[in-house]
C-alpha cells in the first residue's frame, strides 16, 4: 500500500467519523465541533486531489466563516432554550423505507465505483498548482467578467454597510 493510499484512508476516517458526530451528537456545540473535523477532512481529500484552490477555499469559506457563525449561534442561543435535537422517533416503517434507500444508493455507488477507471498516475508527484491555471486564466480570458463581478460586489457591499447605518 502506497503512502497516498494511507493518507487518503485517514482523511476518509476522519470524514467518516466526524460525520458520524455531527448527525449523532446530541448536543450542538458537539455536532459544530464535529463539523469542523469533517471541513478539515474533506480539504485533505481535496489536496489529495491535486485541487489546492478548492482546499484552501474549502478551509477560508466553510471553517472560517460559515462554522464560526455557526458556533458563535449556538453559544449565544443554548442559554434561551435547551431544546434536544432529537425531538421525536421514526416509525419501523420510516426506517425501513430509510433502510432500503441507504442500501439501495450504497450499492449503486459500490457499483460505479467498480465499473470507474481510476487514475494510473502518482498524484503525489505533480508539481503545478491549480492556483496558477485559475490565476492565469482569471486575467487573462475573464478579465472582464472578474472585473464586472468585483465591481458588484463592491456595490452590494457598500449597500448593505448604508443599509445597516441607517436608523
Amino acid at each position: 500500500m502506497a503512502l497516498y493510499d494511507v493518507i487518503f484512508y485517514l482523511f476518509a476516517t476522519i470524514v467518516l467519523v466526524s460525520a458520524g458526530g455531527v448527525v449523532f451528537s446530541r448536543k450542538m456545540m458537539y455536532s459544530a465541533f464535529s463539523l469542523l473535523f469533517t471541513f478539515f477532512g474533506v480539504s485533505g481529500l481535496y489536496v489529495l486531489l491535486s485541487a489546492d484552490f478548492i482546499a484552501v477555499t474549502q478551509i477560508m469559506v466553510y471553517v472560517g466563516g460559515i462554522l464560526v457563525l455557526i458556533i458563535f449561534g449556538v453559544m449565544l442561543t443554548t442559554k434561551i432554550t435547551g431544546v434536544d435535537i432529537k425531538s421525536g422517533t421514526l416509525g419501523a416503517f420510516q426506517m425501513g423505507i430509510a433502510g432500503l434507500a441507504s442500501l439501495a444508493i450504497a450499492v449503486f455507488m459500490i457499483i460505479m465505483s467498480m465499473n470507474t477507471q481510476w487514475m494510473q498516475k502518482d498524484p503525489l508527484a505533480e508539481t503545478s498548482t491549480t492556483v496558477e491555471a485559475i490565476g492565469g486564466l482569471l486575467f487573462t480570458e475573464y478579465l472582464l467578467a472578474f472585473g464586472v463581478a468585483a465591481i458588484l460586489l463592491l456595490v452590494a457591499f457598500i449597500g448593505a454597510a448604508l443599509i445597516a447605518r441607517r436608523k
